[in-house]
């Protein structure tokens, strides 16, 4: 009998031993034209998955609105998107939360020889706008060109909403007067000889708020990251130590590159400089009360016809694990 129990104790001990070292599963949605597909790519050849204990399964995103969709419906547990968004879905009784990554920020470009050179001048320009009317670049641009020129944007300039890259090649054939879009479509614009007339940080600026709040970062569920910490931590300490590896190292740069759709050398390195441009190292209580303030100004614009305050920020925006 004793014979017998020696090797049941050792299949209980190795049993153990398995269920710890099984990694936690991550669905992440990510962009086909987005950034955080370098950062899956370091990840899985650096091998910062299995070191951390995370299984990482990919969907690749048609668009933002098919991550949000995607989330909502729990076939996705991470996704890239603004606080904004959010804090709009906080508002209305969802648990998402943001947890910061990047203060990269969409700008509004134009030709070189454009006769645009500010806000006011995009009266009766044909303005392309990367997104939906529902998107952060559009309400934020909205409202400072309100607040300072007294221009209604809406009313004064033929918008058109679109996919990035398909804006983007409306700007360079020339059906475009100007384009509002992603910080890495416009950094794309630069070495092509398109010019900046004002990018996301100086629009916070324009509109009072000092402090520079990250516009983009991982969404989630509340309630997933109260059920699954161990897999948080690890898929945070993974992407911070891939996005670290891809600005710091350009043996692992070289790898990565190519993920940036471009050939042109000149165009990867603006996308690389602006993307490390934009690592967030901290954030605190300045950067959430500056985004108070972007929600108080923009809210109105983005629900005209709510009704009681909607433009406080509610709790639980941005993620804290101290709170977890």
């Amino acid at each position: 009998m004793f014979k017998r129990l020696i090797p049941l104790c050792l299949l209980a001990i190795s049993t153990a031993e398995a269920a710890e070292t099984v990694p936690n599963v991550i669905k992440v949605g990510a962009l086909a034209f987005g950034t955080l597909n370098w950062e899956l790519a370091v990840i899985k050849s650096q091998k910062l998955d299995a070191a951390n204990q995370i299984r990482i399964e990919t969907t690749e995103l048609a668009s933002p609105e098919a991550g949000r969709i995607g989330l909502q419906g729990n076939s996705i547990d991470i996704m890239v998107s603004d606080w904004i968004w959010v804090a709009r879905q906080r508002s209305q009784g969802k648990d998402f939360t943001f947890v910061p990554f990047s203060s990269s920020h969409g700008a509004l470009m134009v030709a070189k020889e454009s006769p645009i050179h500010d806000i006011a001048d995009l009266a009766g320009k044909r303005l392309g706008v990367a997104g939906g009317g529902m998107d952060k670049n559009w309400l934020l641009l909205k409202s400072v060109a309100k607040k300072t020129t007294g221009l209604d944007l809406e009313q004064r300039a033929n918008v058109t909403f679109g996919a990035p890259p398909l804006l983007n090649q409306s700007l360079l054939q020339g059906q475009l007067d100007a384009l509002l879009t992603y910080w890495n479509f416009a950094a794309k614009l630069e070495p092509q000889g398109y010019r900046q007339i004002i990018d996301g940080r100086a629009i916070q600026a324009a509109l009072g708020i000092m402090n520079d709040v990250p516009a983009l970062g991982y969404v989630f569920r509340d309630s997933w990251a109260k059920a699954n910490p161990k897999a948080v931590d690890a898929f945070l300490k993974a992407t911070t130590e891939a996005r670290k590896e891809i600005c710091e190292s350009d043996i692992v740069w070289q790898e990565v590159r190519f993920l940036t759709q471009e050939k042109d050398t000149g165009v990867q390195s603006a996308l690389r400089k602006h993307y490390c441009d934009g690592r967030v190292f901290a954030f605190g209580e300045k950067e959430i009360q500056s985004a108070q303030q972007i929600f108080e100004q923009i809210e109105p614009l983005s629900n005209p016809t709510a009704v009681g305050n909607t433009s406080t920020l509610p709790a639980g925006v941005f993620w804290s694990k101290s709170s977890h």
